[in-house]
């Protein structure tokens, strides 16, 4: 009976969105007051109705419910309560009602809190939260109903996928989708502005606090994907460049190109017209993630559907939303023009400098996802595989060569063409943090940076003189990071001013500068950690047999036994090792290889002693015909400091979204309602 409530709770949620893109777009319009109110109830109706009905899907999974289809094929009931929750949006249907919760909740949330906002702004982006609620309740409702029963349930499930049964993916996918989903609120935003046809200072600090939560998110939920990858997996990388990776990166990118930008609108009124487009475009890259990750057009871990008819009618979705976005875009853009100039060196050139570098960093990852996908529709000789992105010559398909000539776009491709960007990057980002606005002189903020400078340098010196016949990969990032995070450090310190008491003004600084340098040294931490990690690991793989021991980069790896344990829903084999160096023990570690009957599917599970400096990651195999145990080894220098300068960076953007600043728009005026004239 709950889940009939449910689904009719989501019956009337897709009716009150068609309500709410409709009346108050009407009523703002016609500048009517009493058809503009109706935006605040229907968002929150909206929010409610779908929340009851997530809750009634999440009450089926934890009281195993399985006449329910979707039920049945992603839980069990010997499965632990956590996942049967995370079980929720471990599907395709579950994870598709989780978006449409959180399209609601946003457009709930203006309600809630854009007080400070116009009238007519606010109801007509309210409205446009409801379009794209009101299309994904439709997809849902006519492609991807959750609630569909079975005539005959079973007596127990068919299991979640063993890879998703984990803590890092319970958490993974809601904080990825308050990311995707929240780059919605920039682009209702932009375009509830197109259609005012006003674009101006206000704007650009009223659409700010929504990017910057959104990056937030994104920020954390990729990081936690990333650590799942990297511990669970049991291939030793953190990052596989994979085309699901690489939906969720891409607006990643182009949200922080946002953030940067609409700063420039709020403090000078410039790149406006360049602002609103990163605004669809941000949002555009979360619905081609959608499109990648349900379309059946991949194979990946991280693919949820693989139903082309679902693939079209997200392909539809994408195509109206961005469709209509430009095409209104087209027709404002005369209304668009900047009012502020500037100099060529000065803060607003070198934030356009970090737009630029951002947004061909984004279109180089989505040149490298789609070209294998474009090129294997037009071929039919075409593979994909998810190690080498392998696809044959084009040229093939059309007769112009007799034999297919294979492409590789994996990560060679992406490391060769990706990281120059962000090499540029880092090295003008504390430069262009530091200058002022309109028009400033290069050779007086170089000057204050030369102890970053120096001591860079100096770290890079040192680790280039530490290491011996190897890349200058380690060097050059640990002294890209530095220059970053000394940099940071300067900015701040450069912001107190002159004479004594200088301590004392920096604890009273702006929570958002606070936030700006935070995040910014947690790029110069993550940057550093790849580097090292990437050039520096150490890699064995052998046969050993219990009791033995291996070196490995200075420590000792002791496989004292192997058991075999039990575990709720699993069958595990256990790996005993010690580790330890110079004869002192270290730590206990207990490397798991993981059966799930049900599923039947292997796992392997990680064992991790985690440092500061390294990581020492141990993985079991399977047994080898003459005895022993095939283990994987690494050490990890630095591995932590990528997903710590993650958390710095998510960090600086909670501290940034504290500021009173970010949450009360300057200068915002209530727009005419019925009765008065219009300005």
């Amino acid at each position: 009976m709950f889940a009939e409530l449910g689904h009719f709770a989501l019956i009337l949620a897709f009716a009150v969105a068609i309500l709410q893109a409709v009346v108050p777009l009407y009523g703002a319009a016609k500048r009517n007051a009493g058809l503009m109110a109706l935006a605040e109830p229907a968002a929150n109706a909206q929010f409610l109705l779908i929340a009851f009905s997530f809750a009634a899907l999440m009450h089926a999974f934890i009281t195993s419910d399985f006449s329910l289809s979707l039920v049945t094929g992603n839980s069990h009931s010997l499965k632990p309560l956590l996942y049967k929750i995370t079980g929720v949006w471990g599907n395709h249907e579950g994870s598709m009602l989780l978006w449409s919760l959180i399209v609601a909740l946003f457009g709930a949330a203006v309600a809630w809190f854009g007080h400070q906002l116009p009238e007519t702004l606010k109801a007509r982006v309210i409205a446009v939260q409801g379009m794209i609620g009101a299309a994904f309740l439709a997809f849902l409702l006519f492609t991807s109903n959750p609630f569909l029963r079975l005539a005959v349930p079973p007596l127990d499930g068919n299991d979640l996928n063993p890879l998703l049964q984990d803590p890092g993916l319970a958490f993974h996918p809601p904080f990825l989708y308050l990311g995707y989903v929240g780059l919605s609120m920039s682009f209702s935003f932009a375009v509830a502005a197109l259609i005012e046809g006003r674009v101006d200072a206000a704007w650009g600090r009223w659409v700010r606090p929504w990017t910057l939560a959104a990056w937030m998110f994104l920020t954390v939920g990729i990081a936690l994907g990333s650590w799942w990858a990297y511990y669970e997996l049991g291939w030793g990388g953190f990052w596989f460049w994979d085309p699901v990776e690489n939906a969720s990166f891409m607006p990643w990118l182009i949200a922080a190109a946002l953030l940067h930008s609409a700063i420039v609108v709020e403090k000078r009124e410039a790149l406006k017209a360049w602002t609103i487009l990163l605004a669809i475009i941000a949002f555009g890259f979360s619905l081609t993630g959608a499109f990648i990750t349900r379309s059946g057009i991949i194979t990946s871990v991280h693919a949820f559907a693989n139903d082309p008819e679902r693939g079209v009618f997200l392909l539809l979705i994408l195509a109206v939303f961005m469709g209509g976005a430009l095409t209104l875009f087209t027709f404002r853009a005369e209304s668009l023009a900047s009012r502020g100039v500037f100099s060529l060196v000065s803060r607003e050139s070198a934030l356009v400098l970090n737009n630029l570098l951002l947004a061909v960093a984004a279109f180089v990852v989505f040149i490298g996802t789609v070209w294998p996908l474009v090129i294997e529709l037009a071929s039919d000789n075409a593979t994909w595989d998810l190690t080498l992105f392998t696809i044959p010559n084009p040229f093939y398909a059309v007769g112009l060569f007799d034999q297919p000539r294979k492409l590789s776009v994996g990560a060679p491709f992406f490391d060769l063409a990706f990281t120059p960007f962000m090499v540029i990057l880092a090295l003008v980002l504390p430069i262009g943090a530091m200058l002022p606005w309109k028009r400033a002189k290069l050779g007086r903020i170089l000057r204050q940076l030369w102890p970053a400078a120096a001591l860079a340098l100096a770290v890079l010196l040192l680790a280039w003189a530490m290491q011996t016949g190897r890349s200058a990969l380690g060097p050059v990032g640990l002294g890209l990071g530095t220059w970053l995070v000394a940099g940071a450090v300067r900015d701040l310190w450069s912001r107190t001013g002159r004479g004594t008491g200088r301590l004392g003004r920096l604890r009273r600084l702006p929570r958002a500068d606070w936030g700006k340098a935070t995040a910014h040294a947690g790029l110069g931490i993550t940057m550093a950690g790849i580097a090292a990690m990437t050039a520096w690991q150490v890699e064995d793989i052998l046969v050993v047999q219990e009791g033995d021991s291996f070196e490995l980069a200075g420590y000792t790896v002791t496989l004292d036994g192997v058991s075999e344990v039990e575990g709720p829903n699993y069958r595990s084999t256990v790996g005993e090792v010690t580790l330890s160096k110079d004869g002192d023990e270290i730590a206990q570690m207990r490397p798991e290889k993981r059966f799930y009957p049900v599923a039947r599917m292997p796992t392997t599970e990680a064992a991790l002693d985690n440092g500061f400096l390294r990581d020492i990651y141990v993985v079991i195999g399977d047994p080898q015909d003459g005895g022993g145990w095939a283990m994987r080894s690494y050490y990890k220098p630095l591995a932590n400091w990528i997903w710590g300068g993650a958390i710095l960076m998510a960090l600086g953007g909670a501290l940034s979204l504290s500021d009173r600043r970010f949450r009360v728009a300057a200068g915002a005026r209530k727009a005419p309602v019925a009765g008065v004239p219009a300005e």
